[in-house]
């Protein structure tokens, strides 16, 4: 099964895999952060990280079943993960600006503030972030 062929890079079991908890200001480098605190987000969603990718014309799918290892609440909010190409089939970057895995959750952490569903509190098409509101 490890022909030449099955490993390429453009398999989607190559692709880098980009958990919510490395880009969240809330957890520790213990608890799985990999980027530094001053630049991540405060509890960023899988769904978040995938339309940033998505926008910015990376080749990214998400994965909703799947759980960080290190992620104790099973909360339905800290689940999925994004998984996110770099390389194309001949082993050349899928997009220049992005070299690496981290710099593509530095990208990620700097536009999920941006995103309209953060931007815009009330009158989000998302539920989930309706429920607090009200007191």
């Amino acid at each position: 099964m490890a022909c030449a062929a099955a490993r390429s890079p453009a398999d989607q079991d190559r692709f880098i895999c980009i958990y919510p908890a490395y880009l969240n200001n809330k957890k520790t480098i213990a608890e799985g952060r990999r980027i530094p605190i001053s630049k991540a987000v405060e509890n960023p969603t899988a769904t978040e990280i995938q339309d940033v990718c998505s926008a910015v014309g990376l080749n990214a799918f998400l994965e909703k079943n799947k759980m960080y290892s290190r992620e104790w609440n099973r909360d339905v909010q800290f689940r999925g993960r994004v998984r996110v190409q770099l390389k194309q089939e001949d082993g050349s970057l899928c997009l220049v600006q992005f070299p690496s895995r981290k710099s593509v959750m530095l990208y990620v952490a700097e536009m999920i503030p941006k995103l309209k569903t953060r931007t815009q509190k009330s009158g989000g098409a998302d539920p989930s972030l309706q429920q607090g509101e009200g007191s």
